[in-house]
């Protein structure tokens, strides 16, 4: 995919620069439904969950020119509870997002609404090993709109490395978005606006501590949208209101589906990096993408 706006070669979108992307495709009968990832480390292996109950692993590999060119050792694994068995049932699996912490990794649940930890282990993912207090009251969380976005802040950050959540749609009384600070000194519950009809579908922290929100719309006239916002570091503290500008808004003139995963990264060449991709909803009308930009004004 060498280009993001169709019949377009344009390549800068505002503070956007567009690499390239991928129409991903699996002979794997549970491949898809992708909802959140994160990149292992810099040579490109990454891992993430689908909102199926199932784990999945890969390596992103990149042309002569840098641009994304596929995608290899690619594996799947369903998620087991504690004697080992796959666990069937949506309820229990309905996995929305995903942070990196150590050797661990820390997934959001929607339905049966938790923020479990689980010791990454590629060859065979195990059952959770501990369950994170998330301070929300459970009752403020609605059945399909709840921890959509879990990342972990810069550790040279004014959070120090805490992990944050932000819910999909799940709002208080004035009609803003629940998010949480899980940890650290500044632990406790902040809000974000709900604009334009848009939900948050994931996040992940600039090197300087700013947050980026991944948003979609889905209305029948207009099709589906997505938009990149932008947090202040400084509005991430409990009880305030965080907001803050929007840096790319596509719609379906643009090479983008149903984009539910996001993560932010580091180039070798010291470039930040933004990747995005979609969830088909195991769909034959819908496709999994991989979109790939560098934020230039970094």
């Amino acid at each position: 995919m060498a280009y993001f706006r169709i019949g377009s070669k344009e390549t800068r979108f505002g503070p956007l620069e567009f690499v390239g992307g991928l129409e991903m495709t699996s002979r794997q009968r549970d491949f898809g439904a992708i909802s959140s990832f994160r990149f292992l480390d810099s040579d490109g292996r990454f891992m993430g969950v689908a909102d199926t109950g199932f784990w999945f692993f890969g390596r992103l590999l990149h042309d002569e020119k840098g641009r994304p060119a596929s995608i290899s050792d690619f594996s799947m694994m369903p998620m087991v509870d504690a004697s080992g068995t796959p666990i069937r049932e949506k309820w229990f699996t309905d996995a929305e997002s995903i942070a990196l912490d150590g050797d661990e990794a820390v997934v959001g649940f929607e339905r049966n609404h938790r923020i479990a930890r689980f010791r990454i282990e590629p060859g065979g993912m195990g059952a959770a090993t501990a369950v994170m207090d998330f301070i929300v009251p459970t009752y403020e969380l609605r059945s399909n709109r709840g921890f959509e976005t879990l990342t972990r802040a810069p550790q040279d950050s004014a959070l120090a490395g805490a992990l944050v959540a932000v819910t999909e749609r799940s709002m208080d009384g004035q009609g803003n978005i629940f998010a949480v600070i899980l940890e650290g000194p500044h632990r406790g519950i902040f809000t974000i606006p709900r604009r334009d009809d848009f939900d948050i579908t994931d996040g992940a922290f600039l090197p300087n501590g700013d947050l980026f929100l991944l948003e979609r719309r889905f209305s029948m006239s207009t099709g589906v949208a997505m938009r990149l916002r932008r947090l202040p570091a400084d509005t991430i503290r409990p009880g305030m209101i965080a907001d803050g500008p929007v840096l790319l808004h596509a719609d379906m003139g643009y090479q983008i589906d149903n984009m539910e995963a996001l993560d932010v990264w580091e180039r070798a060449d010291g470039a930040t990096m933004v990747s995005i991709m979609s969830d088909d909803n195991h769909s034959l009308l819908q496709r999994n993408l991989y979109l790939e930009f560098r934020l230039a004004e970094e």
